[in-house]
């Protein structure tokens, strides 16, 4: 039932998160020694195969093992399939309420000022038990204002639509009048989301061009939010007054919710937007005498505060952050170390805190939740410890 985990090199020294945790040593997040061996869920399928396919490819979350994903194992899904762009001949298009429209090849944008930043983000339909649909990389590009005051946005621009290469064509049903359409991939931000410092034109993962399944040759970086709004095989900016209601905007994308307003329960629906405060374990191995605990943290950037394990009925305990990816916008990989583990069955569950006071929900605070985007609850994980 146990399986080997190869050695992989010490981590390198972190920062410590922006001086609201305890200093934290190097290497929190420890190099696998020889003989250290999985500890396998009881909660997983019995046929669990994470999806390798580029095309809808599942990362494998025993298996992190650093703070950045790998380009072969970062998680991928789509609507429209991979459309194929050659980069010799992109163009960024830019039009609609700007004072000069623009169209920039890639070359163009890649000879501007150009940024990194860590960003881990999770398709908003992660779910529980694979939690596979996350991943976090170093995103290289260029901020997205940098294109938009280079296009002269005018006061009447309220709302930027970015529309990707795919698209395909479906039945529109309207009050009952079916119509053949050519959708076109298409999500968007406010004014004021598009013209902060944040949003990033990314080229490169990793220190790589972009995968085809990662949106080759450009792609809209939203940090904080779900994996929807960075919109991949960018194609055009479009500058509006009206709000964008796209499908993957004004449809596809809510989350419903049962709230108590006025006594009565009324149902409200929401965009997925910044992403839910979440935290569960990845993987539990067993070295001597001792258990590790190793889980992610996924959030909008807000600080956080703590993290938390509880093993079965017991109290909870902190958990130690990887100072390696304390950034703000990247995953946060956090260990705890279970002391004395006795045979047979056990729950292993995680929760984290923010520094607004926020803490990740039970699966029974969601309750009136019907949609099943946006599942940030707290997951047990159930193993079981086999007699030495």
């Amino acid at each position: 039932m146990s399986q080997t985990i190869t050695r992989r090199e010490t981590m390198r020294k972190g920062l410590t998160a922006a001086g609201l945790l305890a200093l934290l040593p190097e290497g929190v997040l420890p190099a696998f020694a020889e003989g250290e061996t999985l500890v396998p869920f009881t909660d997983l399928p019995a046929n669990f195969n994470p999806s390798p396919s580029p095309e809808r490819r599942t990362l494998d979350v025993r298996k992190i093992d650093g703070p950045y994903t790998p380009k072969d194992q970062f998680f991928t899904t789509q609507h429209y399939g991979h459309p194929v762009v050659d980069p010799a001949t992109f163009a960024l298009k830019i039009t609609g309420l700007v004072e000069r429209p623009k169209s920039f090849s890639l070359a163009e944008l890649q000879k501007m000022k150009s940024t990194e930043m860590a960003i881990g983000f999770e398709c908003s339909g992660n779910r529980r038990p694979l939690q596979g649909l996350a991943g976090n990389a170093k995103w290289t590009g260029l901020p997205l204002r940098t294109v938009l005051d280079l296009a002269g946005v005018k006061p009447a621009a309220r709302e930027f639509v970015f529309f990707g290469a795919d698209h395909q064509e479906e039945d529109v049903d309207f009050r009952g009048t079916i119509s053949k359409v050519d959708q076109q991939f298409g999500r968007s931000l406010s004014r004021e989301q598009a013209l902060s410092r944040e949003p990033m034109l990314a080229w490169a993962l990793n220190g790589e061009p972009l995968t085809k399944s990662q949106g080759a040759p450009l792609r809209l970086m939203v940090p904080g939010w779900y994996g929807v709004a960075n919109v991949k095989w960018l194609a055009g900016i479009h500058a509006q007054e009206d709000q964008y209601l796209g499908k993957f905007q004004a449809r596809w994308y809510r989350t419903l919710r049962g709230e108590t307003i006025g006594g009565e329960t009324k149902w409200t629906e929401t965009a997925i937007t910044k992403m839910q405060l979440k935290s569960f374990v990845a993987r539990v191995t067993k070295e001597g005498g001792a258990h590790k605990v190793l889980g992610v943290v996924l959030n909008d950037g807000t600080p956080i505060k703590s993290v938390e394990v509880k093993v079965d009925d017991g109290p909870w305990q902190p958990a130690k952050l990887d100072p390696a990816t304390t950034g703000k916008y990247s995953w946060k990989l956090f260990t705890y170390t279970w002391q004395g583990a006795t045979p047979g069955a056990h729950t292993v569950v995680s929760r984290v805190t923010d520094i607004t006071g926020k803490v990740q929900p039970t699966a029974d605070d969601l309750a009136t939740k019907k949609t099943f985007l946006e599942d940030n609850s707290q997951f047990p994980r159930k193993l079981t410890i086999p007699e030495a």
